[in-house]
């Protein structure tokens, strides 16, 4: 059955479904769970649990799908991701108001997620055309030396709900150029946006098999694929404790992996930085979907001699964020995903509390529908509780005065995390030597210059590797092979 013909429960929503080669299979033909809206803690369409036959038989459509779409030149991949990006386009106004239905976040930054995920869709059909191999100069003239790039084969994806749409597509993109195939487990919480992703893919010409979707107990489905002979390849966006545990589970069998886990963005802000500019734009960047970013900024150390006009102004913008319904116009942040999310943000603010640390603002849960928390800032006088140490993933600001450039460096990297980090100064000494001395995968200063199509993205240490986005994405996807031929020379 086609999700178009799979009519959702409640309200007018993405049909859902699980894909597996050309056919769908809907709800009630497995063993069904509930897609719940978080800004009504209400129902609003169910997904099936794939069986371990249904990710045999995905891995095996997969298999089957590479032995041909690995042949496909560059020119034809490219053009399906081409197509399917003008299909986003098209519909992004229907995918966005869906990503808001399940994942909360305010329409607007929903529809910029899906505009920005069909740029992603465009820059990989381009780039593919520039996975090059290369010539050695052999030490022989009878010797021809080539390095070939050869796709690795049958793919794993598991993606996150915070950005179901741009987060899955990153991975999608990046297989099929590179001429893999792929199973994806998307999020079951908010499942609508890579139920678009396999609709559109399938619409815009991509061959049978080469995008298979399924959902279910993640731990279960890891578990069943990455052991699975066929699979070659790994790629994982979520938590930093289930990440290594995937890690360890692919090592087992030797499979390659891509891991983009939790981060706990430090921000610098220097006496000499624009405060005011500083602290607006921190404020808007901070309760981006409600915080739940991974790259999200989360412990503001701002300079002794400007921590006072720094708060006053932050502290301003955060109290006077609108929540509510994403689908509000008023509405400039949403609730948090689930309740447990809530309950998580409550214990650190309750830890905060009782080790001293003083709630400026926020600190608790907003009404009695759905999962809304309060905007919050804590301000903290040194790195002890908590919130300084575990990544909160929610809308709490933690801020924290510091003196030199050397105390805020030590502290900033006090953490085994390494994704984000920002810097606001007027100094280029300042933003050079910050920039070089932080441990990230990314640093961006005076603005937030991140997630970019051509730009790579990810992270070191506890973080994660490999990267997505930016020439290197295509690393973790391609094998090197060596080939080395003797031809006698012509008489």
């Amino acid at each position: 059955m086609h999700p178009n013909e799979v009519k959702s429960p409640t309200i007018a929503y993405e049909p859902l479904g699980m894909r597996i080669g050309p056919k769908w299979i809907d709800a009630e033909s497995r063993e069904p769970f509930d897609v719940i809206n978080p800004a009504t803690g209400q129902a609003i369409g169910r997904l099936p649990r794939a069986t371990d036959d249904d990710l045999d038989m995905a891995v095996d459509t997969a298999y089957r799908a590479f032995r041909d779409w690995k042949d496909r030149s560059p020119l034809e991949r490219g053009a399906v991701l081409r197509r399917f990006a003008d299909l986003v386009r098209a519909e992004v106004e229907t995918i966005a108001r869906n990503i808001t239905l399940d994942q909360g976040k305010p329409l607007g930054e929903a529809i910029a997620e899906v505009r920005s995920s069909a740029d992603h869709a465009d820059w990989h059909a381009e780039e593919a055309r520039r996975i090059y191999g290369r010539i050695i100069p052999a030490r022989d003239p009878r010797v021809q030396q080539m390095v070939w790039r050869e796709p690795v084969g049958v793919c794993v994806a598991i993606t996150p709900w915070n950005f179901p749409f741009s987060q899955a597509i990153r991975k999608v993109a990046a297989a099929l150029a590179s001429g893999c195939t792929m199973v994806i487990k998307g999020p079951g919480e908010t499942p609508s946006a890579v139920m678009a992703i396999g609709r559109l893919m399938q619409e815009a010409g991509l061959p049978d098999g080469c995008l298979n979707l399924v959902w279910g107990d993640p731990a279960h489905i890891s578990e069943r694929l990455v052991a699975h002979e066929h699979v070659r390849k790994l790629s994982f966006t979520g938590s930093v404790e289930v990440g290594k545990h995937l890690a360890g589970l692919a090592g087992r069998y030797m499979k390659r992996t891509t891991m983009e886990l939790g981060g706990h963005a430090p921000v610098l802000v220097f006496d000499d930085a624009d405060i005011d500019a500083a602290a607006d734009a921190l404020a808007a960047q901070k309760l981006r979907n409600a915080g739940q970013v991974c790259i999200s900024p989360t412990r503001f150390y701002v300079q002794q001699a400007v921590t006072d006009r720094f708060l006053e102004r932050f502290i301003d913008r955060i109290a006077a964020t609108q929540v509510g319904s994403g689908l509000l116009e008023t509405t400039e942040m949403g609730p948090l995903v689930n309740a447990r999310r809530v309950a998580a943000i409550e214990d650190l603010v309750q830890d905060a509390r009782r080790y001293g640390a003083s709630i400026e603002t926020g600190g608790e849960r907003l009404g009695n529908e759905g999962f809304f928390f309060a905007p919050t800032v804590v301000r903290a006088s040194n790195d002890d509780i908590r919130l300084m140490r575990e990544e909160p993933f929610g809308p709490i600001a933690i801020v924290s005065p510091f003196e030199s450039f050397g105390e805020v460096i030590a502290r900033a990297n006090g953490l085994p995390f390494g994704l984000a980090s920002y810097v606001f100064t007027r100094s280029a000494s300042r933003a050079e030597h910050a920039a070089r001395a932080l441990a990230a995968g990314m640093v961006s200063v005076n603005h937030f210059g991140l997630a970019l199509p051509e730009a790579p993205f990810g992270g070191i240490n506890d973080s994660g590797y490999g990267s997505e986005g930016g020439t290197e994405t295509f690393d973790g996807y391609l094998n090197t092979k060596f080939v080395s031929r003797f031809d006698a020379l012509p008489d």
